[in-house]
């Protein structure tokens, strides 16, 4: 199964260790989906997990990014999609859900992902993407 996790989702997981973010992760780390991403989205994920602001533990935001970038799926050269959100931070998603045709696109800001706007990607937030993936 091919995902796209936008980055409120590792920030959710880390902040509530027994949310379904965190499930979500655990589910990365265990091999049951394939993580999809390009370089812009890794980009944003190194800037924000080590904020400051966030409190988050070193070495947890470490080892997050290390099981990113070993077992996640990197893509390159992907070009922007046609329909453009309003929310130019989160275009980004879309455009990765798009070029590796992601089963789901897994974000706690389903608003910033019009249904009119996403080419029949399936957005999804962290409690539907769990029920949907969990028998």
């Amino acid at each position: 199964m091919r995902v796209v996790l936008d980055t409120n989702i590792l920030v959710s997981g880390l902040l509530t260790p027994l949310g379904r973010p965190a499930a979500i992760l655990r589910a990365f780390g265990a091999g049951e989906f394939d993580l999809y991403l390009d370089g812009r989205i890794l980009a944003e994920y190194v800037e924000v997990l080590p904020r400051r602001e966030l409190r988050f533990e070193p070495v947890e935001v470490l080892a997050l990014l290390k099981a990113v970038v070993t077992h996640g799926h990197q893509l390159s050269g992907i070009p922007s999609a046609e329909a453009q959100l309003d929310d130019r931070k989160d275009q980004m998603f879309l455009d990765v859900a798009l070029a590796c045709h992601a089963d789901y696109l897994v974000t706690g800001n389903l608003k910033h992902f019009p249904s009119d706007k996403t080419k029949g990607t399936t957005v999804v937030s962290p409690r539907q993407f769990l029920y949907q993936t969990t028998p």
